[in-house]
């Protein structure tokens, strides 16, 4: 019956693509206790918590390749941090990785094989697809279901001390990890408080000292800034942003208009379509104007990589935009600065309509990042010792190695603080990120630390806290919300069609080639697809989620 079981999901797998896209805050509701604390405690003593493991067995684990890392050893094994990793377990893992962009391919045909490692790495967050939700049709109660993955509580309370202390003292966090029945299923990677905003529109604040302008924050201020940076400066794309099937602003001026360009939640805690509010259409006559004038990147659909963004930026071609804290506004500063001393990108508000008004919403993430944790597969004979490895990323000496690597080497305690060396930050061959990724665990299931900080700007320090000044939380839907199996099936049918025909009029409209008159005539359009029946889906999955 479980080969059974298995094989029918294969096919469920292959041949179900949901593509809603699922963005999110999360509720601050009371939950139960955890199911954790109520697992039987008269259990044999066992060795949880103690490192290095003594054991001859071999972990095997499928898992995604941070790409600055690979440019230096085929396999995390064999890296600095791969190694202590071992050493400081004592447990050996084989691992293996999914080629760079094929991630989810390779995933499901690692699911299809039948012979699955003993932890994956992926995203087993809610059910859906698309950006935030798990790529497991069904999400992971299906998976459980279907014995791809295992249910963890009874592993994490006897043999995961430290994940089961964060989970007993942060309820919030407990909520997320686990299915509408109460089941765990993944080692989280869990951000610190201070990572959760690290994206937002920014700006040349060398422009604005030039032509004496102020740093904008509503609409109109907007206007006036890039009107002059066209005029006075020049500039052929005044504000420029990468396009990757849709324009990533993180609905910065969409949502001066109370509305935003995917689901989110609105005041009344009720789940809503943002393409389709009264209020978009106000957002797309402002980027279809500003389009038309050229305060827009004329060419926008075409930024579909970051080397577009970089030539616009470095070029002087464009003097805003919205982008990230380290990969962006870091980098771009750096390279800007050895070309013009007085190249400075800063900050700016995500913008509202009025003076002093708070922004509706913006980036805000979450403690939980469902796309870079670990489930424990079906197929393991070694679930025990599985988890007391994944366990070892959650106490105070594995999050030191996981954050900053190898004391002595990658980073040294100033005063009980741990801080990168100059072996990282002033690497002569090297830049930054790709040191960390030697030494680290960029990405993956283990405790963030706030003292970690790749920020080498002070202009990225100030960032964080003018781009978290939104109603973001109350706003974008949980990443990991999970609809049921059925509800999975009906949101594959229509979400697709609709996400696509969506995005196509949405460049139509900004670029004038459909008159913004036909705004009604979309709605309607898209109504007609189902986008009722998803919302719905959404919203009743939202319900089960805050009741937890």
């Amino acid at each position: 019956m479980e080969k059974y079981a298995k094989k029918k999901s294969i096919s469920f797998v292959l041949s179900v693509v949901v593509a809603s896209s699922l963005f999110g805050a999360c509720s601050n509701q009371p939950t139960n206790e955890s199911a954790i604390t109520s697992a039987s405690t008269s259990s044999k003593p066992t060795t949880a918590g103690k490192y290095p493991i003594s054991t001859q067995e071999t972990l095997t684990s499928w898992e995604p390749m941070d790409t600055n890392l690979s440019s230096f050893f085929p396999n995390l094994a064999e890296s600095p941090f791969g190694l202590q990793l071992e050493k400081e377990t004592g447990v050996k893992v084989k691992y293996t990785h999914p080629a760079d962009g094929q991630s989810k391919e390779q995933f499901n045909l690692l699911i299809a094989s039948n012979k699955l490692p003993d932890v994956i790495e992926y995203n087993w967050g809610g059910g859906g697809g698309g950006s935030g939700s798990s790529v497991y049709p069904g999400g992971p109660e299906k998976a459980i279901t279907d014995k791809v993955i295992l249910p963890l509580n009874d592993l994490i309370d006897k043999h995961a001390p430290n994940l089961k202390k964060l989970l007993q003292q942060d309820k919030e966090l407990d909520k997320m990890i686990k299915t509408d029945s109460g089941k765990y299923y993944t080692f989280p990677m869990i951000r610190p408080d201070n990572g959760l905003v690290f994206r937002g529109p920014m700006i040349r604040k060398d422009w604005l000292d030039e032509l004496n302008l102020q740093v904008p924050t509503t609409i109109d201020e907007w206007y006036t800034v890039l009107k002059t940076f066209k005029e006075k400066k020049g500039a052929p794309a005044p504000f420029t942003a990468q396009y990757t099937n849709e324009l990533n602003i993180q609905d910065a001026f969409i949502g001066a208009y109370k509305t935003a360009n995917r689901f989110y939640i609105d005041d009344q805690g009720k789940v809503k379509y943002g393409p389709i509010d009264p209020q978009f259409k106000e957002a797309l006559i402002l980027l279809r104007k500003w389009y038309a004038e050229g305060l827009l990147d004329k060419d926008f659909a075409l930024n579909t990589d970051s080397k577009s963004l970089d030539n616009k930026l470095m070029s002087d071609s464009a003097g805003a935009t919205v982008g990230l804290l380290s990969g962006g506004m870091g980098r771009w500063m750096d390279t800007g600065k050895k070309k013009n001393p007085k190249f400075q990108l800063v900050a700016a508000p995500y913008p509202t309509l009025k003076q002093g008004e708070r922004a509706f919403i913006g980036q805000r993430d979450f403690k939980y990042n469902p796309l870079a944790s670990k489930a424990v597969s079906g197929d393991t004979k070694n679930a025990e010792l599985a988890v007391k490895w994944l366990d070892y990323a959650y106490g105070e000496k594995g999050s030191l190695l996981f954050n900053f690597g190898i004391e002595g080497e990658s980073y040294k305690m100033d005063n009980g603080v741990p801080k990168f060396s100059e072996k990282i930050t002033k690497n002569e061959k090297f830049n930054l990120q790709q040191m960390v990724s030697q030494y680290t665990k960029p990405n993956g299931p283990f405790l963030g630390d706030n003292r970690k900080n790749f920020n080498t700007f002070k202009e990225q320090d100030e960032a964080i806290q003018i781009w978290g000044a939104t109603d973001a939380v109350k706003h974008v839907m949980p990443l990991f919300i999970t609809p049921t199996v059925e509800e999975s099936k009906e949101m594959a049918k229509l979400n697709t069609a609709i996400t696509s025909y969506k995005e196509e009029m949405f460049v139509k409209f900004v670029m004038g080639k459909e008159p913004i008159e036909k705004f009604d005539e979309y709605v309607n359009r898209i109504k007609e697809m189902g986008i009722d029946k998803v919302t719905k889906i959404n919203q009743e999955a939202f319900d089960r989620y805050n009741k937890r």
